[in-house]
């Protein structure tokens, strides 16, 4: 399959290829081109599992994988990053909605900040063009209009909250928009305001209240229902709806709990039994709604569902308002199926003051206050600030919604091999030529570890940037690597295999396959006609280890040149001072062979990208049979 003299599919001096054929009696240069303009920066580690200090958003430093810089002279255009990436830029930051004073002070601290608040659709649409991070609760659309107007430089958006049911998270990462969100800092207050709403309803403390004040001492008329023995149905069992449950359950409640998504073990250490939707709702005296807003649960509590309901229920909810139909619970509360409600959220917030809902007697009502506490919004601010000054920064926080969701201590873990898998996709790119393109790419994880204890989500969005970014006019980062993979027709699989390799290394090695195409370095390719690469970490730093039947060791800290030659004394010598004369300085040189005195490859690594005579003359070396400069 390997081709020598195949016209490539770059255009640039950036990749260089030469080969001379062994029927030739002068060599062949080739020089190819190649739109790419990104260089990135290898992330520096002691070891293979180091690993970053860690805050309140568990940031993972990810810049060499998020980041582009200034390298080689080429020319970077901010929209080609996930956040500035010039020491001297200050990120225009758009606070939508009012935020803290801790958060702001930290935004204010690297970059521009500017609050402005209560925008119509227009307005926003209008200044999100020359803003790099956008900040909102959950009273700011932000749609896909917004994304279109942002014309590529939005780079991230962030819920000063949990929901992001405001975010059109499908046009985000299309435009390789990060979105973050908030979610640890308010869930004490979420979880302590319905606990308040769920005491005042049942002792009807704002209706006593609102009678007293009006001159009334109406004690016969408030008579209230007891808590101890009763059964709560939490709907919902995330981090709000089992703070809640805790609290229920120190109440004298009998808990239940509906959640296809908890773990079981989870809910049992706090004596709580997961149950069926149905049967929550048809055996609860309390529903407490925790579950987020999704096509799903969209008026999820409706006519039918108040039907199943045990006549007389009472219903909780600090969740989102449109998770109930809100017709269908005033019919039910005027029919007595429902008993009572307590309601922090509303389909439209605020709602029209001749609400039905709102006015009902047996409804108690706050606006959205759920997470309303000082230091609940102190902790919120403080928490999305963090987590948009490390996206900026090109860090990927734990809270990211829309990029492949990590635990943080696997982000740690795989810190340095996430360079290594982006750097093996460019090269694994950069060795294709002519053809129809790559379209079928094979990765082959080994590791001592099971392969159900070893998550390569992130890995496989890396090699996906890696090999689409080079060839591709789009802006690829880490959010919308897969999107674009898909849309272009490029399909990865993965295996992940198990070796006798030390487990606390979450990978032994990575091998990347690229299956039906042509190659611009014949030796790349194996007996089976594919271009067959591999790399693993080797103290905290990328080495690529193979070559197509090659074994080679080599550093992937800066830009490497790859020569076929035969295997005789002096090769290296030769090279090397070709290189040195010309001012280019090799960071690490590696030579792997198949036969003595045969055939070898050389791999060089190389902080500066030789120029064309440099290369020219490597070519003109007699033993040197062909050769490619990858720039990595």
């Amino acid at each position: 399959m390997a081709s020598s003299s195949a016209k490539s599919l770059f255009s640039s001096p950036h990749f260089t290829s030469f080969n001379r054929s062994s029927h030739s009696k002068s060599p062949l240069l080739s020089f190819s081109n190649s739109s790419v303009s990104l260089n990135l920066h290898p992330l520096h580690s002691s070891s293979p599992s180091s690993s970053s200090s860690s805050n309140r958003c568990n940031f993972i430093p990810l810049r060499s994988v998020l980041k582009t810089v200034e390298s080689s002279g080429l020319e970077v255009q901010n929209s080609d990053l996930v956040g500035p990436t010039f020491p001297n830029d200050r990120s225009t930051i758009l606070v939508a909605e009012k935020l803290g004073e801790a958060g702001l002070k930290l935004l204010r601290s690297f970059g521009n900040v500017e609050c402005a608040y209560d925008l119509s659709p227009e307005d926003l649409c209008a200044k999100i063009s020359s803003c790099d991070a956008l900040i909102v609760r959950s009273g700011t659309k932000v749609n896909r209009q917004v994304f279109e107007a942002a014309k590529g430089r939005l780079k991230v958006v962030g819920r000063a909250g949990v929901g992001i049911d405001n975010v059109d998270l499908q046009a985000a990462t299309e435009f390789g928009c990060l979105v973050v969100n908030a979610p640890t800092a308010n869930t004490i207050a979420a979880a302590e305001h319905g606990i308040a709403l769920l005491t005042a309803m049942a002792r009807n403390v704002a209706q006593a209240d609102a009678s007293m004040k009006a001159g009334k001492w109406e004690r016969n008329k408030y008579v209230g229902v007891s808590l101890v023995g009763k059964t709560l149905a939490v709907m919902g069992f995330g981090k709000v709806g089992s703070e809640v449950a805790r609290r229920a359950k120190g109440l004298g409640m009998q808990v239940i709990a509906h959640d296809p998504y908890a773990p079981v073990d989870r809910a049992r250490a706090i004596g709580v039994e997961l149950v069926s939707f149905n049967q929550a709702i048809s055996t609860a005296d309390f529903i407490s709604l925790h579950m987020p807003l999704t096509p799903a649960t969209s008026k999820v509590f409706n006519d039918d569902t108040f039907a199943l309901m045990k006549k007389g229920a009472r219903l909780i909810n600090v969740a989102r308002g449109g998770v109930i139909d809100e017709d269908a619970l005033v019919r039910a509360l005027d029919s007595g199926a429902v008993a009572q409600a307590a309601l922090d959220v509303f389909v439209e917030e605020p709602p029209p003051k001749d609400s039905k809902l709102v006015q009902h007697k047996n409804v108690t009502v706050t606006p959205h206050l759920g997470a309303s506490t000082k230091e609940a919004q102190e902790g919120v601010a403080i928490e999305i600030a963090e987590a948009v000054v490390g996206a900026l920064n090109g860090e990927l926080s734990a809270t990211a919604v829309n990029a492949p969701m990590v635990a943080p201590e696997v982000l740690s873990e795989l810190a340095p091999y996430v360079v290594l898998a982006e750097k093996l996709g460019r090269l694994a790119v950069q060795l294709v030529a002519g053809g129809s393109g790559i379209k079928s790419v094979k990765v082959l994880y080994k590791s001592g570890r099971v392969p159900d204890d070893l998550d390569t989500r992130l890995l496989r969005a890396m090699i996906t940037k890696g090999i689409i970014e080079p060839i591709s006019d789009s802006h690829i980062n880490l959010v919308n690597a897969d999107f674009t993979a898909k849309q272009k027709g490029l399909r990865i699989s993965e295996e992940r295999v198990l070796v006798d390799a030390p487990p606390e290394f979450p990978v032994e090695s990575i091998q990347i396959t690229v299956s039906h195409v042509d190659s611009k370095f014949a030796s790349a390719v194996t007996e089976s006609g594919d271009v067959v690469i591999e790399g693993k970490v080797k103290y905290g730093v990328p080495h690529l280890t193979r070559v197509g039947p090659f074994d080679v060791d080599v550093s992937l800290e800066g830009n490497l040149i790859l020569c076929r030659q035969v295997d005789q004394p002096g090769m290296i010598g030769r090279v090397g001072s070709i290189l040195g004369e010309n001012n280019v300085n090799v960071n690490f040189m590696s030579v792997g062979r198949t036969t003595r005195r045969k055939r070898a490859i050389m791999a060089i690594g190389v902080d500066e990208e030789p120029n064309k005579d440099t290369l020219k003359k490597i070519g003109q070396v007699p033993a040197v049979e062909e050769f490619v400069f990858l720039n990595l």
